[in-house]
């Protein structure tokens, strides 16, 4: 089985060739990380009632392709209101993090009376040739299924669909497969040809007004640069269903 983490330990995971970063190959894409450690959040929140409302995804620091640990804790406890966070550090580094997510967890109650999207579903349709630049670079763009659809009012889309597993051939969620992909929105609706600029997301912020289903996703993502190196990509995120949230991202930007 093909995936991103290979279990060691009940708390520590080998990084598999697949997490590798289009970027440069000595670090990870920000999707495998953000998935792994929802995973733990997902785990900890079991029988609890609670469901994830928000991730957060702050990278501290280059993720290295190495063995990593994870830690849970909780920041802010409550029956009705939690947040949680998950860390991952090097093995051989355990007290310098590099990734955390933190995630506000909310009870959940019958709501479907008032419940309504805030936009039309997107149905997926003819794919359209990928941008030139990335697509062809090894590790993680290899374990995901692209198909770029027109663009619409400034906005590139593309459905996306991991391909590999999470962690070994364990079970995986549908919010863990959507945060296999969420991440590369900033490489979806970039403003910039990655040739003549570096613009790396520091986080990213996904806000889900219900939970995803399927293992197929759609990313409707814009760029916006501003003139003294920061940036923003956000999007708006669907499933086969229709809307389900929005994710947002900071950018530093730099000439080559």
């Amino acid at each position: 089985m093909t995936c991103y983490y290979r279990r060691v330990s009940p708390d520590s995971y080998e990084s598999t060739d697949l997490t590798r970063s289009n970027w440069t190959p000595e670090i990870q894409h920000g999707s495998p990380p953000l998935a792994l450690l929802t995973r733990e959040i997902e785990h900890h929140l079991e029988g609890s009632g609670l469901r994830i409302g928000r991730l957060v995804l702050d990278i501290l620091g280059a993720i290295p392709v190495v063995p990593l640990t994870v830690r849970t804790f909780v920041p802010r406890p409550g029956k009705r209101i939690s947040l949680v966070c998950a860390e991952m550090a090097p093995v051989a580094d355990p007290d310098r993090p590099v990734a955390r997510v933190s995630a506000w967890a909310l009870a959940t109650s019958d709501t479907s009376a008032g419940a309504s999207d805030r936009y039309p579903p997107l149905v997926r349709g003819e794919a359209i040739p990928l941008p030139e630049f990335w697509w062809d670079a090894p590790g993680y763009l290899e374990s995901v299924a692209w198909q770029r659809q027109q663009d619409e009012a400034g906005a590139r889309i593309f459905w996306l669909r991991p391909t590999v597993a999470l962690v070994d051939d364990e079970p995986t969620t549908a919010l863990q497969r959507l945060a296999m992909v969420v991440d590369s929105a900033n490489g979806i609706g970039s403003a910039l040809n990655p040739e003549e600029f570096i613009f790396m997301n520091t986080d990213t912020a996904v806000h889900l007004h219900r939970l995803p289903t399927g293992d197929e996703f759609a990313v409707r993502a814009r760029g916006s640069i501003g003139p003294d190196g920061l940036g923003v990509t956000t999007a708006e995120i669907f499933d086969h269903s229709g809307f389900i949230g929005t994710s947002a991202q900071t950018l530093l930007v730099q000439p080559r």
